[in-house]
């Protein structure tokens, strides 16, 4: 049966497996359970990446698709993080880049 797209809004893959989680194994079949298996081996934060992402929209100005991209991988370099930012990497100097590493860093 074919799915209607409600609402699109990019997320993390932590609040991507809580709401895995909330749904329970009945909800989805085959899909679920490899959607569960790739959530689990690739979420490097907890539920506290909401919060990291909001921190990343609000302080630094990232939109907030950078910002969940960003925190899905968690880089650690500034040479990491550029290729995030690609479409507007020229609008943030290396202090911002910096600062977007710090913030990464008191959440890892």
């Amino acid at each position: 049966m074919p799915r209607k797209v409600i609402e699109e809004k990019p997320i993390t893959i932590p609040e991507v497996k809580k709401i895995l989680e909330e749904l329970g194994p009945g909800a989805g079949g085959d899909f679920f359970i490899r959607t569960m298996d790739y959530v689990a081996k690739f979420s490097k934060l907890g539920p506290e990446a909401a919060e990291l992402v909001k921190r990343l929209v609000e302080e630094v100005g990232l939109s907030e698709w950078e910002a969940v991209q960003i925190v899905n991988c968690m880089p650690e370099t500034i040479d990491e993080l550029r290729p995030f930012l690609t479409g507007s990497v020229a609008l943030y100097s290396r202090e911002k880049l910096k600062k977007v590493l710090d913030l990464l860093d008191q959440y890892r």
